[in-house]
């Protein structure tokens, strides 16, 4: 089955022609997201090609995998934007940014863009025992989580990795209740307490606005 990991919205016949085109490079994680903000403000001069969500896993591997992806298509646009935060790079994604004249979304990481990075360094500190999940990562939870940790082989693990979590808060992109009611089940299984948060499109809506 084709994703959007798979082709850019040109290849698949959905892309503007004509001047003033943008690539997105971006992550499979923000998908769903980034075709929602595109389809609802007709940001038709906007590209999407993403790259594989599954990279989270690996992070030493995200930067390379967008040098590539930029080097390979930035020949066919006016101009190409990174929707990447850090995302565990160390600097490294922007560095490389800085190195190829291009601009990536500001933040250590999705969790903090969406809910605005502002707002969530200001209660960084305060919830350090905090798991997070956005939408993409309940519905992709079991894929993202708990298989790559192991627990559906070692459920012993839990307690190793979650021990010092205190509270499972839900970033919600969107107001459903099937996905909150899954988002809860999940802190269920990870002995976690439960909150909903809210936060739509958060930095990432202003982000893509700009651009």
């Amino acid at each position: 089955m084709t994703t959007p990991d798979d082709r850019t919205l040109t290849e698949r016949g959905l892309a503007p022609t004509g001047r003033g085109r943008v690539l997105l490079i971006a992550c499979g994680a923000l998908a769903r997201e980034i075709l929602d903000l595109r389809a609802a403000n007709g940001w038709d001069h906007l590209d999407l090609h993403c790259l594989p969500a599954i990279l989270h896993n690996t992070p030493d591997r995200i930067t390379q995998a967008v040098v590539d992806a930029v080097e390979k298509r930035r020949a066919e646009y006016d101009d190409v934007f990174v929707v990447y935060a850090d995302c565990g790079t160390g600097g490294q994604l922007q560095a490389a940014c800085d190195r190829l004249g291009i601009e990536m979304v500001q933040g250590p990481h999705c969790y903090s863009f969406f809910e605005g990075n502002d707002r969530f360094a200001a209660h960084a500190e305060e919830e350090i025992t905090a798991f997070y999940l956005t939408d993409f990562l309940v519905r992709q939870f079991d894929a993202f989580v708990w298989k790559p940790l192991g627990l559906d082989r070692h459920p012993d693990l839990l307690e190793m990795y979650f021990g010092h979590y205190e509270k499972l808060v839900y970033q919600a992109q969107t107001d459903d209740p099937a996905l909150t009611e899954k988002a809860r089940a999940c802190a269920g299984r990870l002995g976690l307490e439960f909150e909903r948060r809210f936060t739509g499109y958060g930095d990432l809506e202003t982000t893509l606005a700009e651009v």
